[in-house]
């Protein structure tokens, strides 16, 4: 079987350009986007992220303010600033990039975050209002994965979907997400036991653990829709994602790769939630009188 591949580049650059088109107007009338991107680590992988989403945030329109704190800053430290930053009316979207200095707690930290601020869905009460159906940010790489299958037609209203990983930022928002779409969805994890007695029946299969080549083919039937969300580090600095690809391909009908998959339909949707964000403040009255109103 010929695997297809689920290339996120056109639609990332599809969702950027609408980013833009949506910002234009509000500059228009006197408002420019703002993203603060929180950052408190050495960690060279991380600033270079940090570096390409205020590079793309330039090109749709957006200030992107990035706040570093240094490897040593403290909780108290973040806390006042991100206090300060839901706090400010000019910044529209604030993201804590991780990984925080040791013994940072990010749980203590992104329920800081003002909601209508949280453009990548860390704050509880945005994942609180996601399961209830009320309006919130769903974390940017969970509404990726659907984006993504969205844009190359893969249905899953009335379909099976294992979603492999129950994190906060992409499992257990992913499987929200998917259920609104009339999904049946199946959370597999570290207690899960044999991962292809989930895997096999299911139609469409999310990976997103952190563990290199968890999700072999045998854990899949011919036919089967892969979409890979892992993002892992080698020794030699190569990026490769949660699926072992040289056994999934010719068994799958389709794969997303990494890199060159979700993470960058990621990052678009975080500009695009910044400006979705700018626009909902402004008509709801939240910027200072010094701003121009749509």
């Amino acid at each position: 079987m010929n695997t297809s591949v689920l290339s996120g580049k056109r639609l990332a650059g599809l969702i950027q350009q609408r980013a833009q088109d949506e910002a234009r107007p509000l500059e228009a009338s006197g408002l420019r986007p703002v993203l603060a991107v929180v950052v408190a680590t050495e960690d060279e992988s991380t600033h270079w992220y940090v570096r390409s989403i205020e590079r793309s945030a330039a090109r749709a329109g957006i200030d992107c303010r990035i706040v570093d704190l240094g490897h040593d800053a403290t909780e108290e430290v973040l806390a006042g600033v991100l206090r300060d930053l839901s706090a400010e009316p000019s910044v529209n979207g604030i993201i804590l990039q991780t990984p925080l200095p040791a013994g940072v707690r990010a749980d203590g930290l992104v329920g800081l975050i003002a909601p209508d601020k949280d453009i990548d869905g860390a704050n509880p009460l945005s994942l609180g209002r996601l399961a209830v159906g009320q309006p919130a940010f769903a974390p940017a790489t969970a509404r990726a994965v659907v984006e993504l299958l969205d844009h190359y037609e893969v249905p899953v209203a009335g379909r099976s979907v294992a979603v492999v990983g129950r994190s906060a930022v992409v499992g257990k928002p992913l499987s929200l997400l998917l259920l609104q779409r009339d999904a049946t969805v199946t959370i597999c994890h570290s207690k899960s036991g044999e991962l292809g007695r989930f895997t096999q029946p299911a139609d469409v299969v999310v990976v997103a653990a952190g563990r290199t080549g968890l999700l072999k083919g045998s854990h899949v039937t011919p036919g089967t829709v892969v979409v890979d969300v892992g993002t892992n580090v080698l020794p030699d600095g190569s990026l490769v994602g949660d699926v072992d690809e040289a056994t999934v391909t010719g068994v799958a009908a389709a794969l997303s790769p990494v890199p060159g998959g979700v993470g960058s339909v990621t990052t678009a949707l975080l500009l695009l939630h910044t400006v979705e964000a700018a626009r909902q403040q402004s008509r709801s009255g939240l910027l200072t009188t010094c701003t121009s109103r749509i």
